[in-house]
């Protein structure tokens, strides 16, 4: 982040805007609103600013005019007197903004969704204003200003919810059920007395335990806007999230915040905890009453070993819900451009596991071999120059295509497109890394016609 974006309290403090035109009653609006007292420095005032409730000072700037300002505004066109208020403002370690020069502000002024006591902010950090105003736009459009209201019946009730469920999980599992629930539909509606009244009925009644339970949600190959919007919901509800190290960075970065992290990632012979101790966490974390996110690359029930995990909670009365993501298989061979039927190569596919035991590969190779398929192959990196090996002495071409693509749907994505006789040792030379794919299958020829994804 470039500006950490945070709220002021700026009400009945003293504010100064440098600049009498347009573009400083705009941003002397905004100060009005949050409660401030402005006083304007210019010689002369636009139409809009003699309207407006502020102190005028008819001159030209000077340095002491800044002293006890809380917030400094520069909205000239002049560079020299932009860079005269920045210096003195600076000088005296008062936030100052100078409009359209973001290397001059240390706060930008966002654009504002505003559903008080609910305040939305959208900053591009100054380097595309506009983009972020179209964003607000889109912003406002989604959300009624009923949410405002309902902001503020939640106010008048905060603390009588303290004072009744205390600190933790049960009062952020209580307000989520009004926000989400009935009382919030009310609110929404317009219905303020009748959302009201249940809101007093529920905390009358409210004194049950919060009872836990899991989210096993499938986190996708990499790519965050892959991901459902079911998926994302339980991702915000979520009290603590166990992930592994097939979830990515912009996966994890959409987790509710305050949510407890810990890692249970898997790779070859370096287990941060087996599988048995994470589906015995998913009990434990359940049982104290939290909800537990289980985030898993790709897709949960595609070589993710969710069905063991739910199987432990079924076994143990934890309810569980269950998200499908789009599979490492689908997602990686798309951003590939290597479809993975085409009725002119591949009329079924197969998924199937490259990972080693005991230094062996334990596959198929008769079903792997057959015509008119594409084979993928998780987990493959380390055993693949003898999966090619066995794929061609059970049949296939030597110059049979295939490619293995590492960190597929992500900027980080890299694609190595040769035939079984030559993909080891090409892969291999590039230094591939996994987590990694591997297409098998004529369907490979394709991907130079379409190849529609350039990582940056």
């Amino acid at each position: 982040m470039d500006f950490l974006p945070i709220f002021i309290n700026i009400r009945q403090q003293p504010c100064i805007v440098v600049g009498g035109g347009e573009v400083a009653a705009r941003k002397v609006t905004l100060l009005l609103k949050a409660g401030a007292k402005v006083t304007v420095v210019a010689p002369e005032l636009c139409a809009a600013l003699q309207q407006a409730a502020i102190q005028h000072t008819p001159r030209k700037f000077e340095a002491e005019l800044l002293d006890g300002a809380k917030l400094v505004i520069a909205a000239t066109d002049d560079h020299a007197v932009n860079l005269a208020v920045h210096a003195a403002a600076t000088a005296r370690s008062i936030p100052v903004n100078v409009v359209d020069t973001p290397a001059l502000c240390t706060f930008v002024m966002p654009a504002i969704i505003d559903r008080a006591p609910i305040i939305i902010a959208v900053s591009s950090g100054g380097a595309a204003p506009v983009l972020a105003r179209l964003l607000r736009a889109r912003l406002e459009t989604m959300i009624p200003a009923g949410y405002g209201r309902l902001a503020a019946l939640a106010g008048k009730f905060r603390d009588q919810v303290k004072q009744k469920l205390g600190e933790g999980l049960p009062r952020r599992a209580f307000w989520e059920n009004v926000f989400e629930g009935a009382i919030g539909e009310d609110m929404l509606a317009g219905r303020e007395q009748l959302a009201a009244e249940r809101l007093q009925q529920a905390i009358d009644q409210s004194s049950a335990p919060v009872s836990g339970e899991v989210y096993l949600v499938g986190a996708g190959p990499g790519d965050p806007d892959l991901l459902t919007f079911r998926a994302l919901r339980l991702m915000q509800k979520a009290d603590v999230v166990l992930y592994d190290n097939l979830v990515s960075e912009g996966v994890m970065e959409l987790v509710r915040r305050d949510a407890e992290r810990i890692y249970v990632g898997k790779q070859r012979a370096e287990h941060t905890m087996p599988q048995e101790g994470i589906n015995d966490l998913l009990v434990r974390l359940a049982l104290q009453g939290k909800r537990v996110l289980r985030l898993k690359g790709g897709d949960p029930f595609i070589f993710g070993r969710g069905g063991e995990e739910i199987e432990k909670l079924a076994e143990n009365g934890i309810p569980f819900q269950v998200v499908p993501g789009v599979s490492a298989a689908n997602g990686v061979a798309s951003y590939a451009g290597i479809p993975l039927t085409h009725r002119d190569y591949a009329q079924s596919v197969v998924f199937t596991t490259g990972h080693l035991r005991d230094d062996t590969i334990d596959l198929d190779w008769v079903a792997l071999t057959r015509p008119q398929q594409t084979v993928v192959i998780y987990m493959g990196l380390t055993g693949l120059a003898e999966i090619c090996r066995q794929l061609i002495a059970h049949g296939l071409p030597a110059d049979w295509p295939a490619a293995v693509v590492q960190q597929g749907t992500t900027r980080h994505q890299r694609v190595m497109v040769a035939t079984l006789r030559d993909l080891a040792e090409k892969v291999a030379q590039a230094g591939f890394k996994a987590p990694t794919i591997t297409i098998v299958g004529e369907v490979v020829k394709l991907r130079e016609k379409l190849s529609w994804f350039e990582p940056v």
